[in-house]
């Protein structure tokens, strides 16, 4: 697509409901390979699709980290400050956090953020039944930018919560960025728990991410199912396969939707030519060594305290702190 047309495309969409997402479908399709951010995986269909993925056999990640968030569940809370707000950084499902909050008695508030609005209140009235005495604040919004805590909890000290390894899904430098970002959020001395799948046999990763059922695959194409229904594109969703591998070199899972033949595809005005081959990449999933991450918290502000592993050593979870030299 050429530039005079993205302008167009653009200011066509500047004003919709959907202008971010427009915005970035636009550009991630006119860049060189062609790519969507995975946080738009995550809409009502596609977060009920990612809870699927985690009770797949071969999906070892989810198994593996609630493993050690139940044997360890106690030893955590002792870190996180009486009367703080926990905030969830993409909290989607609240499994994970139900482990720590029947351990933190004394928390001020739980705070889940998440881009997905309806998921987000689907869970936090589930919440709210299972936990009548918690005080649940949830924020609506893109974790990945900046965003603004209720006034409720301005007061609290603070600590964070970030499981899934989702920060394998950001580039190094958006790593990095965000953990300086929950470092800012979380203040001086406050506490980060953050969950992180770690390098192992090719095979299991190849394994896990692409399930003999296909759930993988069809929350991968559900990228496309989001953007014909809020975007009015029209992808043809037989011509677009699933295909993830991994890259050893850069220790990671990259997960791609592959066009099954040379076609057009029309978003509200703007075209995107494909090859047959041609792929639009749609997740990395980075994987760390216990030591790499560390490294990784050091450079942005962060002082290790513990880290915690499952029996087959396939998961982390490890404890920071905010340095107060920061």
């Amino acid at each position: 697509m050429t530039a005079h047309a993205r302008r167009i495309v653009r200011q066509k969409l500047s004003d919709e409901p959907n202008a971010g997402l427009a915005a970035d479908v636009i550009a991630g399709l006119s860049a060189h390979p062609k790519q969507l951010p995975p946080k738009y995986f995550y809409d009502a269909a596609g977060s009920e699709l990612f809870e699927q993925i985690t009770q797949q056999p071969e999906y070892y990640p989810t198994r593996s980290e609630l493993e050690i968030l139940d044997a360890h569940a106690g030893d955590i809370a002792k870190l996180i400050p009486e009367g703080a707000a926990l905030i969830e950084f993409g909290s989607g499902s609240t499994r994970k956090a139900r482990l720590l909050l029947r351990e933190l008695r004394t928390l001020g508030a739980y705070v889940p953020v998440d881009i997905s609005g309806e998921y987000l209140h689907q869970e936090t009235a589930a919440l709210r039944q299972d936990f009548p005495q918690l005080n649940v604040v949830p924020v609506e919004a893109d974790f990945t930018k900046p965003f603004s805590l209720p006034e409720s909890i301005a007061a609290l000290p603070r600590a964070g919560f970030f499981p899934g390894s989702t920060l394998g899904n950001f580039e190094p430098h958006e790593a990095s960025a965000f953990l300086r970002h929950a470092g800012e959020m979380v203040g001086a001395n406050g506490v980060l728990i953050l969950g992180v799948d770690l390098v192992k046999a090719p095979e299991l990763l190849h394994a896990a991410y692409n399930d003999a059922a296909g759930v993988t695959a069809q929350f991968n194409r559900n990228l496309l199912v989001r953007l014909n229904r809020e975007l009015g594109a029209d992808f043809d969703l037989s011509a677009f396969a699933h295909h993830a591998f991994y890259n050893a070199h850069k220790s990671r899972i990259e997960m791609h939707l592959v066009s099954a033949r040379r076609q057009r595809v029309r978003i509200d005005g703007a075209s995107f030519q494909f090859r047959a081959g041609e792929t639009i990449h749609t997740e990395c999933s980075y994987k760390y060594s216990v030591d790499s991450l560390r490294c990784l918290a050091r450079g942005t502000g962060w002082d290790p305290l513990d880290v915690w592993t499952d029996a087959a050593g396939y998961f982390s979870v490890h404890a920071l702190r905010r340095s107060d030299e920061v």
